[in-house]
């Protein structure tokens, strides 16, 4: 424990986590699609032995909005895919990884397979595949559906969809391209092994036309927080992604998802548990305060007000600075970000208001105000009580404070002996300290085990 360090990643949500972020004055309010300006983000977070660049994405314009007017107060439309944006940051940099979201429900496992596995060669062992289930109704309309498939099957989906795309990744055993000039004889037949899935939901025949990747899977990472969530997460993940707003609570769900890993057979110390943190950073409190009060006052009831529409309803009717009403049923959205709201709105003197400016800020995770030390020190004690296993960094606009973050606070955990000072080994699973999953036939998932990091570590 002495010689445990945190893993810290940094999560970019379109032009930063806070919804007015983009209206600061010293922000780049065209930041979503600046390639340049991300490319130079990346330069910045290597430097700072970041290990990893991390994106939440939807395959959708998701909002609750009312009508177009609306709408457009909301900043979060252009946004780009992930996919893409990490080759164009894979060719500037040579040991930050990078972590991008793809849905299991409207995705077809091959693609997946193929993207990330092509993704994993053009990084050369640096990628991640954050698996997700798309929550939002607009992503449905865009994919041919009336409705969002109910939250159970949309889980049931997702389990077989991932043993699905490991099978895939296992199409060629790593040593199965021979490619020998004299002979003729490209790949060895007998290791190549064709899936031949037909599931529940699925059926793929395969093989994948792409060379077992060089992690042998891209580290896995998951955020869903319900019970099937962790459930999932427990069986296949590396990364868990979550959002906890007080140490308690990230105390009780750190606990929970290793006594799942456990449960499902894993090594707890192999699932990285990485709550998000929004550092509202100045050089005195006080200077921080200010920030933070200013990013607030700028936060439009048009983007708040649908913030809170799927679990209270319409609520432009009511007074802002009045008593939140009663929720809605439970929908068949994020169960998890919906009990979280609705506790949060039972807070005494919690206002409309109030709610909608905590979502703009931080999408419910945790917002730090203060000085760079100050927030080293809550990151410290979250770390060394059982509450995480490293931290998301998500800026609340950019670029500035993505910059402050790396050159003030990142130094300060370095400085505690708290964050490493120089990548260990080549791969993202290298950095990280994440065993190479070995060849399955047919995929079967064998739990990973710890591996000691080194600069010797090579795929195989």
């Amino acid at each position: 424990m002495a010689n445990r360090q945190m893993k810290l990643g940094l999560n970019i949500v379109a032009n930063g986590a806070h919804a007015a972020g983009w209206r600061m004055p010293d922000a780049r309010e065209d930041a979503a699609t600046d390639i340049g300006l991300w490319q130079d983000i990346a330069r910045a977070a290597e430097r700072a032995r970041i290990h990893f660049m991390f994106w939440a994405d939807g395959i959708a314009v998701r909002h609750s909005a009312r009508d177009d007017e609306e709408l457009s107060f909301n900043p979060r439309i252009d946004v780009f895919e992930p996919l893409t944006v990490i080759g164009a940051l894979a060719a500037v940099t040579e040991h930050l990884g990078f972590v991008a979201s793809a849905s299991t429900t409207f995705n077809e496992p091959y693609h997946v397979a193929r993207k990330f596995a092509s993704l994993d060669y053009v990084t050369r062992g640096r990628v991640a595949w954050n698996v997700v289930t798309s929550w939002s109704e607009q992503e449905a309309f865009n994919f041919g559906r009336d409705a969002l498939l109910e939250h159970a099957k949309r889980y049931g989906r997702a389990e077989e969809f991932v043993d699905v795309v490991f099978g895939l990744w296992d199409s060629w055993e790593d040593d199965a391209f021979i490619r020998d000039k004299k002979t003729g004889h490209y790949f060895e037949p007998s290791k190549l092994h064709t899936l031949n899935h037909r599931g529940e939901h699925l059926q793929v025949k395969g093989p994948l036309n792409v060379a077992r990747p060089l992690q042998g899977y891209p580290v896995i990472a998951q955020a869903g927080s319900s019970g099937p969530g962790q459930d999932l997460g427990a069986r296949i993940a590396d990364i868990i992604y979550t959002q906890q707003k007080t140490k308690n609570d990230a105390v009780a769900f750190y606990r929970s998802v290793k006594d799942h890993g456990v449960k499902a057979g894993r090594d707890p110390a192999t699932m990285l548990v990485m709550p998000g943190i929004v550092p509202i950073l100045g050089r005195t409190r006080m200077e921080a305060e200010d920030r933070w009060a200013q990013l607030q006052d700028l936060v439009h009831p048009s983007v708040g007000l649908p913030m809170l529409a799927s679990v209270f309803g319409d609520l432009s009717s009511h007074p802002l600075d009045g008593p939140v009403p009663e929720p809605l049923p439970q929908s068949n959205s994020v169960k998890s970000a919906y009990d979280k709201l609705v506790r949060e709105a039972r807070t005494p003197g919690m206002t409309i208001r109030k709610l909608y400016q905590g979502q703009a800020g931080a999408s419910g995770h945790c917002v730090f105000i203060g000085t760079p030390a100050e927030a080293a020190d809550e990151m410290q004690d979250w770390f060394e009580s059982g509450g995480c296993d490293g931290w998301n960094l998500i800026p609340p606009y950019l670029p500035g404070p993505v910059y402050e973050a790396l050159d003030t606070l990142v130094p300060e955990l370095q400085r505690r002996g708290l964050h490493h000072t120089e990548y260990e080994g080549r791969t993202l699973r290298d950095s990280l300290g994440l065993a190479r999953p070995m060849f399955r036939s047919r995929g079967r998932i064998k739990p990973a085990t710890r591996l000691a990091p080194s600069s010797e570590t090579q795929p195989a």
